[in-house]
């Protein structure tokens, strides 16, 4: 798993050594408006980190791979990550603190990691899960060419009936990505 460097963030593939760094980004209750909930300690954070340094599951039928974002200032933003399944599909998510949303971070570190996958990992379809209600997700990922899941296309994913499946291919190229990311705030 490599880092990744795209203009002045610096992906970095995340270990348990960097729950310290993480866990007060993770701590912002303004990421948790629409899911999930922060992580209960710097310890527990830290276990988590640790089972995921595997980089697959415990089946082995998916890889894991997750990178912090790593600011120029030396900070943390927040991470991105792709479960890789068999078939080449990947199911994308991300989080930054609410301090670095809009301002491009995380379009900037999705989009790194999407051509990442893609190239090295021979990914061609990418999926995402949101809540429908959360519209600067939703933003986020139509600037990097997601749509609605086309019709007859399956992902195994559990969604609850407030949520939506983003879905692109890798064939969309720079020309068709509209990155706008002063219009839309990166928070996922």
């Amino acid at each position: 798993m490599n880092s990744i460097r795209t203009g002045v963030l610096i992906l970095e593939p995340q270990t348990a050594g960097h729950a310290a760094e993480m866990f007060p980004v993770l701590s912002d209750p303004a990421i948790y408006e629409f899911e999930n909930s922060p992580p209960e300690s710097e310890a527990w954070l830290e276990r988590r980190y640790t089972q995921l340094e595997s980089r697959v599951s415990p089946d082995g039928k998916e890889q894991w791979l997750n990178w912090v974002i790593r600011l120029p200032s030396g900070a943390l933003a927040g991470y991105v990550q792709a479960t890789i399944t068999r078939g080449g599909t990947s199911h994308i998510a991300y989080e930054l603190g609410s301090k670095y949303w809009r301002q491009g971070i995380g379009g900037a570190a999705v989009c790194a990691m999407l051509k990442e996958i893609t190239a090295n990992c021979g990914v061609r379809e990418f999926a995402a899960t949101l809540k429908a209600a959360n519209y600067c997700s939703y933003a986020l990922l139509h600037s990097l060419g997601f749509g609605p899941t086309p019709s007859g296309q399956q992902f195994a994913l559990d969604c609850e009936l407030d949520e939506i499946v983003m879905y692109r291919t890798s064939e969309i190229n720079e020309m068709q990505v509209r990155q706008k990311p002063s219009q839309h705030r990166d928070s996922r």
